[in-house]
């Protein structure tokens, strides 16, 4: 596998890696006065026209032969990559990943020009008191973003070319606004996903999530039951009203998953949490890897062993491929490995690629690198604070004080993560170190560096 991947990447880096290739892309990707010539290429593949100038008619040819070559190297058909432009999502990441070759070049893993998604937690208000809450949720903070200023970030999140805006918390439905700004975010053509505790889902809530245009609600259920779930969720009669939450969301149509953080407490519950996601009638179960920070610290003790999260990752693979139920997934990098080496997809984080890539599985795991901190996806916090990751609690800008692409592209903490060169201790000399990298915010919270080995590792326990 590894060989594979060695051999793999230098006909990427040849073909779109080289100083010609590069400065083809960044005249690609200008702004002139047809607007955005990325964006005008791609449509000009699509759907030839002399309605362009010839800068824009140029640039359509150059991104149709290099999504022709792409074809051929990842073995996806052209017509699926067609079809997939017809999505505003799929659109919006291939610029963003075509301007991110143009400003970086090829790289393992690959470096983006702005995040596939942030995750703003948009409120520090939350009804709940979870014991692993990584935010410390409690009250509203008395500087958080105000409507007119969340709206204004969500149309320089949208230049920027993020795809994702996933709404968090705190309890983001606490906050009155939530509604106006989720809908300002869908007119920009941004993909809107919502997590929630699920307590406030009532029927005529959900219905309020979908016409402001919420296409995927995440809710929280820690446990197989009200006791096991109670306990974590710090509130009696949490489950119920998540349970509520959930049937609603299916109910109301959207792509619905429900996120369990896996600690000792729960982890011989999973099965029986997947057989309930499964009655429900989710599309995915989210296993979320613990990490102790915030309240979170005060558990540390209860982390599973990098046996049991191994064991677990393959419980999730095995459920994902037989099909019949929700995909389940998990947020610890340690899945591309153990999915590489089981020839099942590669599944990271929020993202799977199955087994239908005609085996050039390798190669795509390779860019999307497992860890996505800094480099994939961020976090934007109540009051404005960037952060690499909403566990990895470093402050590297506030949107209120410097442009969210400067702080994107500036960011020395955010430089760092991005090389795995850098990374210390058994993650250094591993060979999964490009698909995996082990968790940031793990080392972080049990080493305080970035760079430290995650000791949730599966492979160097």
């Amino acid at each position: 596998m590894e060989d594979d991947r060695i051999h793999a990447l230098p006909v990427v880096r040849r073909w779109l890696g080289n100083p010609v290739a590069c400065a083809l892309l960044r005249f690609i990707a200008r702004e002139d006065e047809c607007g955005n010539r990325l964006e005008n290429a791609i449509r000009y593949y699509l759907d030839p026209t002399d309605e362009l100038c010839w800068k824009c008619r140029l640039a359509g040819h150059m991104v149709g032969y290099t999504l022709r070559r792409s074809s051929d190297i990842f073995g996806v058909s052209e017509d699926a990559i067609r079809r997939g432009l017809a999505e505003t999502v799929f659109l919006r990441g291939l610029q963003n990943v075509l301007a991110g070759i143009a400003r970086y070049g090829v790289t393992m893993p690959q470096i983006v020009n702005a995040p596939f998604m942030v995750v703003w937690d948009f409120t520090h208000h939350c009804n709940l008191r979870c014991s692993h809450c990584y935010l410390d949720a409690q009250k509203p903070l008395p500087h958080e973003l105000d409507t007119e200023e969340a709206k204004r970030l969500i149309e320089e999140l949208a230049d920027a070319g993020v795809v994702v805006i996933a709404f968090s918390g705190g309890e983001p439905l606490m906050r009155k606004d939530f509604f106006e700004v989720a809908a300002h975010a869908h007119k920009n053509d941004i993909y809107v996903a919502l997590a929630t505790n699920g307590t406030l889902v009532t029927p005529e809530m959900a219905g309020r999530i979908r016409d402001a245009g919420v296409e995927y609600v995440e809710i929280s259920v820690d446990g197989k039951d009200a006791e096991s779930h109670d306990a974590m969720r710090g509130i009696p009669g949490a489950f119920d009203r998540a349970i509520a939450g959930i049937k609603n969301s299916v109910a109301a149509g959207f792509y619905t998953c429900m996120a369990t953080t896996v600690t000792r407490t729960n982890y011989a519950e999973i099965p029986d949490i997947y057989s309930l996601a499964s009655d429900l009638g989710v599309n995915r179960l989210m296993c979320f890897n613990f990490i102790p920070t915030g309240r979170g610290v005060e558990m540390a003790d209860l982390d599973i062993s990098p046996e049991e999260r191994r064991d677990l990752i393959r419980y999730l693979l095995d459920r994902t491929r037989e099909g019949g139920g929700p995909e389940a997934l998990t947020t610890a990098p340690q899945i591309a490995p153990l999915a590489l080496g089981d020839e099942r997809g590669v599944p990271v984080g929020h993202f799977y690629a199955g087994e239908a890539i005609d085996g050039k599985t390798e190669l795509l795991a390779d860019f999307i690198g497992g860890c996505g901190a800094g480099r994939l996806y961020c976090s934007i916090e109540p009051e404005g604070d960037v952060q690499p990751c909403v566990f990895l609690p470093i402050v590297v800008g506030n949107v209120r004080d410097t442009p969210f692409l400067d702080i994107w592209h500036s960011s020395e903490v955010l430089q760092k993560l991005r090389d795995r060169s850098l990374l210390s201790g058994t993650c250094a000399d591993c060979s999964n170190k490009y698909i995996c990298g082990g968790c940031r915010a793990r080392g972080w919270a049990y080493f305080g560096d970035i760079h430290a080995p995650d000791p949730g590792c599966t492979r160097h326990p």
